[in-house]
């Protein structure tokens, strides 16, 4: 595996221009449109308007993120690539255990991450040899080793803000004018599916309003990290039911 060390003195917007000239279209700029991931989708779309954008439609977003999208749409001139979950699959999850089931347990919860964001992401990046993302070590302990680039299955993953503050991005977004989605001015302070997201108080850290009710979880829903546990294996495990059900040939990795 490639060390990719030298990149951490590299400044966010070089990295990002060499990423968008070395790849072209085989570089996926992924973002839900979050404060980081704005930045990173600006300094991109000042080098081309023909870099592509990914997006994880989960079909439980709020309204204002789809808001957001027409604005970046219409602001940078950029075409945007929602990515769904497999129809199939998502039936069947919510038959079989609710449309709300992740304030079940937390293994339902990532259950849904799973159905509704890693796998529908896994799928896409298969498109592309690399993927920028917005994530910084200042957001939650569990980010706070992020390389700025790293070999992730075989592709290259940057995350060109790993070192910045949470100061350091409104900054570039104030000088730079960049589309905020509006729930920031709500309290929120990470935007993400909207029965799973809240405004935070004063003091909590920008993940605390994910998934607020499970007290003892990492905040993450396996798109960068796996979350804690893991994915459950085994034959009683819940992805593997839906994935069986289904008749995924994916299935029987999980069943060992």
């Amino acid at each position: 595996m490639a060390n990719y060390d030298y990149f951490e003195d590299v400044p966010a917007s070089e990295l990002v221009r060499w990423a968008v000239e070395e790849y072209g279209q085989s570089l996926a700029i992924c973002t839900s449109f979050q404060k980081s991931g704005m930045v990173i989708l600006d300094m991109a779309a000042r080098i081309s308007t023909s870099i592509r954008v990914i997006t994880l439609d989960t079909g439980r977003l709020p309204h204002a993120t789809y808001e957001v999208m027409d604005t970046v749409r219409s602001h940078y001139g950029v075409q945007i690539e929602p990515l769904f979950p497999d129809p199939a699959e998502l039936g069947a999850m919510v038959k079989r255990f609710g449309a709300n089931l992740f304030y079940q347990s937390m293994s339902l919860r990532k259950l849904c991450c799973q159905i509704r964001k890693v796998r529908p992401l896994e799928k896409k990046l298969a498109e592309f040899r690399a993927w920028a993302v917005g994530l910084r070590r200042s957001q939650s302990e569990a980010r706070a080793h992020v390389p700025k680039a790293e070999e992730v299955d075989g592709r290259l993953k940057l995350s060109p803000l790993a070192d910045w503050s949470g100061a350091e991005v409104d900054l570039y977004i104030r000088r730079h004018g960049v589309p905020v989605h509006p729930l920031y001015a709500r309290g929120y302070a990470s935007i993400g599916c909207a029965p799973c997201t809240r405004e935070v108080d004063a003091g909590e850290n920008e993940r605390a309003g994910r998934w607020w009710w499970e007290e003892e979880a990492d905040k993450e829903c396996g798109i960068h990290f796996t979350p804690s546990g893991g994915v459950v294996r085994g034959p009683d495990a819940p992805l593997y039911e839906i994935l069986k059900a289904t008749g995924s040939p994916h299935a029987e990795a999980l069943s060992r």
